[in-house]
């Protein structure tokens, strides 16, 4: 099993998978990863259930209620989360934690928070009235061959491509590019954050590190337009999360220690919504004010 480091690089959206039951042992350890994420930093209950759906016979392997985009699976990670503030937040982080957990397993996964049936999928769970399934994972063994239509969405999301450093992390404010070099061990949490998967690969995180301290605060940038089509809750909080995930997950491994708090930040954060702010060098704990 590779690190979860690794799993950050490895990951890739994958959308055409073998037709192959995932082995015994490996579903095994993937059901004990979902069935331990109860909650994420701002403490909302979740639930994640792994779904095997049934084909009907003769028909081409194409998952039902994804609108054809995932072929050749029928294994579905699916999140149930109530409504409100920071849910969609600890949703994303709890769900990107599984995926982290399936790649090093060696299996192939794909974010979906718009392509599916969501209605379908919260009839399979049994969502009741008060909660909503967000976001649905295919998971299973990646075919080497990519379908058409795989390769027209990875094109149009461009998943291949990132944004540089100096448009996304900053210090003291917007328009001061954090210097890579004074870093030290934080670099390799905040290029984990920098290869983090978000909706059509828009990567509306910023962070800006307070000068001279470990105190980076989490900001969104809201692309204009994006999401209305979803009514129920803002996607771009989904990607925030994800976010949070790879940053803790790769500080946590790179050794470093600090915790999550939600705090009114002195840094001048122009036309973004503040979320977070991860404090280096203490124990972690759950979100609270300072």
């Amino acid at each position: 099993m590779i690190s979860t480091i690794d799993a950050i690089r490895k990951r890739f959206s994958t959308r055409t998978y073998l037709n192959k039951p995932i082995e015994e042992e490996t579903r095994n350890l993937l059901l004990d990863a979902i069935g331990s994420e109860g909650s994420g930093p701002f403490g909302h209950p979740m639930r994640f259930e792994l779904v095997d759906l049934q084909e009907s016979e003769g028909q081409e392997t194409r998952a039902p209620g994804t609108y054809g985009v995932i072929k050749g699976t029928r294994v579905f990670i699916v999140a149930v989360t109530g409504r409100g503030e920071r849910s969609m937040e600890d949703l994303g982080y709890c769900l990107e934690r599984i995926v982290l957990k399936a790649t090093s397993l060696g299996l192939a996964t794909c974010w979906m928070a718009g392509t599916f049936t969501r209605r379908a999928f919260a009839r399979l769970v049994h969502a009741g009235d008060d909660h909503i399934v967000p976001a649905i994972c295919p998971v299973g063994y990646g075919s080497p061959k990519r379908t058409t239509r795989d390769s027209f969405f990875r094109f149009i999301a461009q998943s291949h491509r990132r944004k540089p450093w100096v448009d996304l992390f900053f210090e003291g404010s917007v328009g001061t590019p954090l210097n890579r070099e004074t870093l030290h061990r934080y670099a390799i949490p905040l290029e984990a954050v920098r290869l983090a998967p978000s909706a059509s690969n828009r990567q509306p995180w910023r962070i800006i590190r307070e000068p001279g301290r470990e105190i980076y605060h989490f900001y969104l940038r809201r692309t204009k337009g994006y999401g209305q089509v979803i009514r129920e809750f803002k996607i771009q909080n989904i990607d925030m999360g994800i976010a949070m995930c790879h940053f803790e997950l790769a500080a946590i491994e790179t050794g470093l220690t600090g915790q999550w708090r939600e705090m009114r930040p002195a840094c001048d954060g122009r036309d973004m919504e503040y979320v977070v702010t991860w404090r280096g060098s203490s124990p972690p704990i759950r979100v609270g004010r300072p």
